[in-house]
């Protein structure tokens, strides 16, 4: 079974940090990367890192937020520092295989509040 399996939200207050797990298992991803969505707004691309190790993120985390991966472990990690209120979203997984097929973990929630 191919899933995508996160772990690591939580309620924090602002200034916190959280770090994001998100364990691939039953096939090889090739891209993969972090997505949220705040109530009433698209989802976005946070931050997305390739198995050989380019990286992208939005320029609202930047400086903030760090995407690693460690493919020994087909897991890919989203260290947020510094989080605002704005950061607040449901943060899902996202990866694509080696066959180009495209998976979501089940979303995990992060809410950054005073």
């Amino acid at each position: 079974q191919i899933q995508l399996m996160e772990s690591g939200g939580g309620s924090v207050q602002p200034g916190d940090s959280l770090r994001l797990s998100c364990k691939a298992s039953g096939s090889t991803f090739m891209d993969m990367g972090w997505y949220r969505q705040a109530p009433g707004k698209q989802r976005e691309l946070v931050a997305a890192i390739t198995r050989y190790g380019k990286i992208n993120s939005t320029d609202s985390v930047k400086g903030r937020f760090t995407i690693s991966r460690d493919s020994a472990e087909d897991t890919i990690y989203l260290q947020m520092n510094s989080l605002i209120p704005e950061d607040t979203a449901v943060y899902s997984c996202n990866g694509k295989t080696i066959w180009g097929a495209i998976y979501w973990g089940q979303g995990t929630q992060v809410t950054v509040s005073s």
